[in-house]
């Protein structure tokens, strides 16, 4: 990539907009509902701070008694954009307060999250905001339910199956502002699942880089629990590391040819921004493979492994 290139790439990610988590939003709602429970009096905005300390402002949208944030996830594709985040507060005689999930938020059903099971999919620095942003106005304790309208639909676009988080999405975020197109986020992911399929006696973990390597990883070991797959995407080297890290015995990588050249040069970040494509490793296996001088030719005649691919289904040297 060239240097004009490089900077209009870097104009672009300076210009794309942050947005807020659900948990931040959960925290703007959980205040205006709680000032509501205190002084009779429904506000239609509201302030909270962040984990940075940072002060933010939040339009607020009444359902009933209870407060709800609609949630600009700013220029990320996030599913959970527009969600409507409904705190409801019942006040209970207790030292602590109670999360519970509404309609639309998970219930976490196996170990490995560092939540409990049986409890509701909310992450704990959300639960430190919403807490936090409570006690700014009473030192009250409440129930706490959290509820998001279409909750169920928007999971099934996230890995909340696999991570056996049942009946809606997760309330998350750990600096409360979504990044757009976060690296970050998606590698915590791939942790987390890693995690979670450790946690629940998993020995064998199949990684695989995107949907249709995942669809045929699945149709490859149909007797594997849904929780040993993990979408890995460029992070092939974070995953296995922490396969390793969890002493999980057996790994299987799943992926497109060009990804598994990348691999076997020596990278674990197959970015095409991050990592180069060596043809001349494809020459080396195919001088160890075949004498079939079409395909040796294949390796290194285009810049793509693709090509060296159907060169080789091509000669029947590949089913």
């Amino acid at each position: 990539m060239n240097d004009k290139n490089e900077t209009s790439m870097a104009s672009s990610r300076v210009a794309l907009r942050n947005g807020w988590t659900t948990g931040t939003c959960a925290a703007a709602a959980a205040k205006a509902t709680a000032i509501s429970h205190i002084s009779r009096t429904k506000i239609d905005k509201v302030e909270i701070g962040l984990p940075n300390g940072n002060r933010v402002t939040f339009d607020v949208v009444w359902c009933g008694d209870a407060a709800s944030v609609i949630k600009d996830a700013g220029d990320d594709p996030d599913c959970t954009d527009k969600a409507q985040i409904i705190v409801a507060l019942t006040e209970i005689d207790s030292p602590e307060n109670q999360f519970a999930a509404g309609d639309g938020v998970g219930v976490v059903t196996k170990p490995g999250l560092g939540l409990s099971v049986g409890g509701p999919s909310i992450t704990h620095v959300p639960k430190q905001m919403i807490e936090n942003s409570i006690s700014e106005i009473t030192n009250k304790k409440f129930t706490i339910t959290i509820s998001v309208p279409g909750g169920l639909e928007m999971a099934s676009k996230t890995t909340n199956d696999r991570l056996g988080i049942v009946g809606g999405i997760s309330i998350l975020g750990t600096t409360g502002i979504v990044k757009p197109f976060s690296t970050a986020a998606f590698r915590a992911s791939v942790i987390q699942q890693i995690d979670v399929a450790s946690a629940q006696g998993c020995t064998t973990m199949v990684l695989s880089t995107g949907s249709r390597s995942d669809g045929l990883a699945m149709s490859i070991y149909p007797h594997l629990d849904l929780v040993s797959f993990v979408e890995v995407g460029d992070f092939s080297g974070v995953a296995l590391k922490r396969c390793n890290r969890r002493g999980i015995p057996n790994v299987v990588w799943v992926g497109m040819v060009g990804k598994i050249t990348k691999l076997a040069t020596g990278f674990t970040m197959t970015h095409f921004h991050r990592s180069i494509l060596d043809t001349t490793t494809l020459e080396k296996v195919a001088r160890l493979t075949t004498t079939n001088q079409l395909i040796i030719d294949a390796a290194t005649s285009t810049g793509t492994a693709r090509h060296f691919f159907e060169v080789s289904v091509e000669q029947n040297e590949i089913e």
